[in-house]
């Protein structure tokens, strides 16, 4: 089975160039990176909850996440600048692909009573983020060694202009979009 990245060259583009009328290779949309995140609220309070999440983003992406630390105090959520609240993980290149990939024909299809994810997730740019309410639908994720059920978000940017051509690129790599 070819790649999403030789599908992309070989496939995608060349019919994106011909239904979209692009008149350079340059201008067809592509992917640039894909971030995957996940907020620890529970952090400020709970120190702990740092250590699992660290645990599994790895799994997930093969790739160790960074800390995200608030930028601004809030008084009423008991954080202060600089307290940790999140981890994310930015893959590129050959990782991103087989992320993207394996997030496509493996996970989506493991969520029970799945219609297809939402057409109107996309920021105004052609980037698309879908978030997840636990960590558990990644086959790598053994459910009897988790602390602790996490949502987690990704986010997938794209070199599109607009969100129609964003979901056009999306679809041609395989993105089930529900119908409505």
């Amino acid at each position: 089975m070819a790649g999403l990245k030789e599908k992309y060259t070989k496939e995608i583009t060349p019919k994106l160039m011909e239904t979209q009328r692009y008149h350079n290779i340059m201008e067809v949309p592509r992917l640039e990176k894909v971030v995957v995140s996940i907020g620890l609220g529970e952090a400020i309070t709970n120190a702990k909850a740092l250590e699992g999440a660290e645990k599994d983003i790895p799994i997930i992406t093969g790739q160790k996440p960074i800390i995200t630390r608030s930028r601004k105090s809030i008084a009423n959520f008991k954080l202060r600048e600089g307290m940790p609240i999140g981890m994310k993980v930015t893959l590129r290149r050959e990782r991103m692909y087989d992320f993207v990939e394996r997030l496509v024909n493996v996970v989506l299809p493991r969520i029970r009573e799945f219609h297809g994810i939402p057409r109107n997730s996309f920021d105004g740019r052609g980037n698309y983020t879908l978030g997840f309410k636990e960590q558990t639908i990644f086959p790598e994720i053994e459910y009897d060694k988790i602390d602790k059920v996490r949502g987690l978000e990704i986010t997938i940017v794209t070199t599109a202009k607009t969100d129609e051509d964003g979901r056009l690129l999306l679809e041609m790599m395989g993105m089930p979009f529900s119908k409505d």
